[in-house]
């Protein structure tokens, strides 16, 4: 790129090559929306609510937990998803193992070890949660938060999408409002929201390996922060459902039943692929009053920071489970920037990955 002899040939063939990926994609057929956005309500998952009584927390609003404890949080680790950022497949403990990468996993591994060790030891980090139990009904694929349990005041309405591919006879098309009981059954029922971080105080030491040139220890040390996040929001849900929202207070799994979600319900987070559009984030962070309480900004795109951190809501309905919204049609988009306030262009913009409709090449 720097070379006057090299540059020209070297733009000529990327954009030869990017040429040719577009057309590539071009070609590629995804599966378009086959419902619209009424007749995929139609057939929303059924929760039986007539016959069904959601718990009842034991807390209601949020709670704080600061400086949490990092030595706890290392029973919480999964292990696997470090390794698979260092482009490691396979599971954990078995990578150690490999025939092929077992050497190098291992001594990764014992790297990763040694500096948690340091970090918790050097206290490096600091973890704090914030987790809320709220007041909550659905309306279609609104969820109504209400300010306390008269539920005659609307706090905040979280907006969900809604699955709109064909699927065969007796598969519900889901949102995520499916798993809270609709305003009309008269059933009460309540969302969680939580937002934790792992990552107060990482990028002092981060700036401290990267002045030193040491490329390894610093992306080593945002990996292992990470990790703690993830740690800290399953302990969190852990302590949700046995504590604080209460509906499983003898649940007893070991880490690997908690990594393979033995436990009941589900906690989703914006941008995943139950909820992909990222901008809820900004009403979770109303909802718990996040920045004032445990220090995690969101970016002007929606992006946390400290980045070793996960956000997201606690849904306790026993048949509650993930899911891919997928492609979505153009009534459910005007429909979606209606509810959102925005104008057709701001919805398009936001749901450019999931629009299955011409609209799309256009947006883009």
């Amino acid at each position: 790129m720097i070379s006057a002899q090299t540059r020209s040939a070297f733009v000529a063939k990327v954009k030869a090559d990017h040429a040719v990926r577009r057309e590539q994609h071009q070609g590629k057929k995804a599966k378009s929306p086959q419902m619209t956005i009424a007749q995929a309500r139609a057939n929303r998952f059924d929760g039986g609510w007539q016959g069904y009584v959601p718990p009842v927390p034991r807390f209601l609003g949020p709670r704080v937990f600061e400086d949490y404890s990092l030595e706890d949080l290392t029973r919480y680790i999964d292990w696997m998803p470090f390794f698979n950022a260092w482009e490691f497949a396979g599971k954990f403990p078995d990578v150690l193992t490999d025939a092929v990468v077992g050497d190098a996993a291992s001594n990764l591994y014992a790297d990763a070890r040694r500096m948690l060790r340091r970090m918790i030891g050097e206290r490096w980090v600091r973890a704090s949660a914030v987790v809320g139990i709220f007041p909550a009904n659905s309306v279609d694929d609104e969820i109504e938060v209400y300010t306390d349990e008269s539920r005659g005041e609307v706090l905040h309405r979280l907006q969900h999408l809604r699955q709109q591919k064909a699927k065969a006879d007796g598969q519900p098309h889901y949102s995520l409002a499916d798993f809270v009981a609709p305003r009309e059954s008269g059933v009460r029922d309540w969302i969680g929201a939580f937002a934790v971080t792992a990552g107060t105080g990482l990028d002092a030491k981060v700036h401290e390996f990267e002045t030193q040139h040491d490329d390894y220890a610093s992306i080593m040390s945002k990996a292992l922060a990470d990790r703690l996040a993830e740690a800290l929001a399953e302990r969190m849900h852990e302590r949700v459902r046995r504590e604080v929202w209460g509906y499983a207070p003898e649940e007893r799994f070991a880490n690997d039943d908690l990594i393979r979600e033995s436990y009941r319900g589900i906690r989703p987070a914006p941008g995943y692929p139950a909820c992909p559009e990222h901008s809820e984030k900004a009403t979770l962070w109303q909802l718990l009053d996040v920045e004032r309480r445990v220090g995690i900004r969101l970016t002007e795109n929606y992006a946390m920071y400290p980045t070793a951190a996960v956000s997201g809501w606690y849904f306790s309905h026993p048949d509650a489970r993930y899911f891919g919204v997928g492609q979505i049609d153009e009534d459910q988009v005007e429909n979606y920037a209606r509810r959102k306030g925005w104008t057709l262009d701001e919805a398009r913009r936001w749901l450019a990955p999931l629009l299955g409709y011409e609209e799309r090449t256009r947006a883009a």
